[in-house]
């Protein structure tokens, strides 16, 4: 859906202002943040060529204000059935045609700069581009910012360790890169399986096809921390557990090389995630927070015996571990908040 032709040209550039720019703007029930977001695009010092919003399946009122908004802010909109942010990305990504891809998430919004600073930071001559990422303020919900740097202070970029991909999070966000199209289209863009983790995911598999990065010390973008998101969903721990199936799947032990996957990388990176989330589910310590978990607690002490089983099977794990985290399995089985709260507390199983 297009607005007025005045309207769209405030997000159109001149043809001889260099590379092209698309921002795509994955929509599901976001009436609330939706014309903050927008309105950041629109107030880029350098405007994009393309602007698409993709309705993932909202609610037939939510669908009807975000074309309301098309109307007066002049982007497109996409309509598709709910499948994920992933999935709201790949298809806006396939709408367009630009060189250059910027992806925002609803409930965040773009500083006035932020195309700018990723363009210019784009290197004169590199046949292997991927992407270009800058850092980020942090806000509360409402857009209050209570930081200038987050990415910087919590991993080190730019990216160039696979091991170091693989151990730890990658603070690495669509919503302040720039993406090059022929990198994104040779790996298929995002996994649409995941609903959580599919950021880390995109980003690892450019780097291992071998898509350069660089990082620009400078925020782009405000992340607002928004407490219904995924992030702190029964969503996201179904997709760790997906993501941690893949990479099991995708980096087997190589005893010849000394290189223990699982050992050395994944259950550090995993592992505390997995009690984590049953025992939120179970004691709930922190109500605004747990009681989302506590309906699946089934669920997730069915995840934490699958994710105990692959580390069972595997032989380069020691027996001091494998026994220790069947003691957790234990402890959670009685669902107990009182036993499950002590045994944490005195004999630090978990």
């Amino acid at each position: 859906m297009s607005g007025a032709s005045s309207l769209k040209m405030k997000v159109a550039r001149p043809a001889n202002r260099g590379p092209t720019v698309m921002v795509v703007i994955p929509y599901y029930n976001g009436s609330k943040f939706i014309e903050r977001s927008a309105q950041s695009v629109l107030d880029q010092t350098v405007k994009p060529d393309e602007f698409i919003v993709v309705n993932d399946g909202s609610k037939p009122e939510e669908a009807d204000f975000l074309h309301k908004v098309a109307e007066r802010f002049g982007f497109r909109v996409i309509d598709k059935p709910n499948g994920g942010q992933g999935s709201a990305r790949n298809a806006g990504v396939a709408a367009g045609r630009s060189e250059y891809i910027c992806l925002l998430d609803q409930d965040d919004y773009f500083l006035n700069t932020h195309i700018e600073t990723l363009l210019d930071a784009l290197p004169d001559n590199d046949p292997h581009f991927g992407w270009v990422y800058g850092d980020l303020y942090e806000a509360e919900e409402n857009g209050d910012v209570l930081r200038t740097s987050m990415v910087a202070a919590h991993s080190s970029h730019p990216k160039k360790d696979a091991f170091d991909l693989l151990r730890y999070d990658m603070f690495v966000l669509p919503s302040a890169s720039l993406i090059s199209r022929k990198a994104f289209e040779a790996i298929d863009g995002f996994d649409e399986q995941f609903m959580g983790y599919e950021d880390d995911d995109l980003f690892l598999r450019l780097f291992r096809r071998g898509f350069s990065n660089y990082f620009v010390d400078k925020p782009v973008t405000v992340w607002c921390m928004n407490t219904a998101s995924t992030s702190y969903s029964m969503r996201m721990s179904r997709s760790r557990f997906r993501y941690f199936k893949k990479l099991v799947a995708n980096y087997p032990d190589d005893a010849s090389k000394a290189r223990f996957y699982l050992r050395d990388l994944l259950i550090p990176r995993f592992h505390r995630l997995f009690i984590a989330d049953a025992y939120n589910a179970i004691v709930c310590e922190i109500p605004e927070r747990d009681e989302r978990l506590r309906p699946f607690t089934d669920e997730l002490l069915t995840i934490l015996e699958d994710y105990a089983d692959i580390v069972r099977s595997n032989r380069w794990v020691s027996r001091r571990f494998k026994w220790r985290l069947d003691l957790q399995q234990r402890v959670f089985a009685t669902r107990s908040p009182a036993f499950v709260r002590m045994a944490r507390r005195f004999a630090r199983l978990i």
